[in-house]
């Protein structure tokens, strides 16, 4: 397999050339958590967070940074997304919330770093909106589940099965 070069002969980054790749079907799924103390947990569940529904935030938070991932992240193409799901529920092993975010575009490029970056800013929206009374919440475990579309087709990440 070639190594993609990002970078042209006087070594400057340029993005990868996508004008020749198919507009096909694409999504890919993350996922990822946050950590907390059992009372933060209790304040957000509750409803009675100061600054309003935390998880209702976190989603918006997560959709928006999802539309901007190309402004954020260096060679990264701008491309249509047609739809992005965020799930956000208590963790049923740890404390804290899952995050799980799956997106769909149509397009020639693939859509995992929209989907890894709406999974991040979920969290740090939650870690934002909460850390008054829990600096010491973690974020964890985000990553890639599964993406497919494109020429590389359907992938699962089987590593942490």
């Amino acid at each position: 397999m070639t190594k993609l070069n990002h970078f042209n002969a006087q070594g400057e980054a340029h993005m990868v050339n996508i004008g020749s790749k198919a507009h096909t079907q694409r999504q890919a799924i993350s996922e990822g958590s946050i950590i907390m103390q059992q009372r933060t947990l209790d304040n957000i569940l509750s409803g009675s967070h100061k600054k309003g529904d935390v998880l209702g935030i976190a989603r918006i938070a997560g959709i928006m940074a999802a539309k901007k991932t190309a402004e954020l992240i260096p060679l990264c193409h701008p491309i249509p997304i047609t739809h992005i799901n965020i799930e956000l529920t208590p963790s049923s092993d740890k404390i804290g919330i899952y995050c799980r975010c799956t997106l769909a575009s149509y397009g020639q490029t693939g859509i995992e770093m929209e989907a890894l970056t709406a999974t991040q800013i979920c969290l740090l929206t939650i870690y934002d909106m909460c850390k008054a009374i829990d600096k010491g919440m973690r974020m964890t475990d985000i990553q890639l589940l599964e993406k497919s579309g494109g020429k590389s087709g359907h992938w699962i990440n089987t590593d942490n099965k």
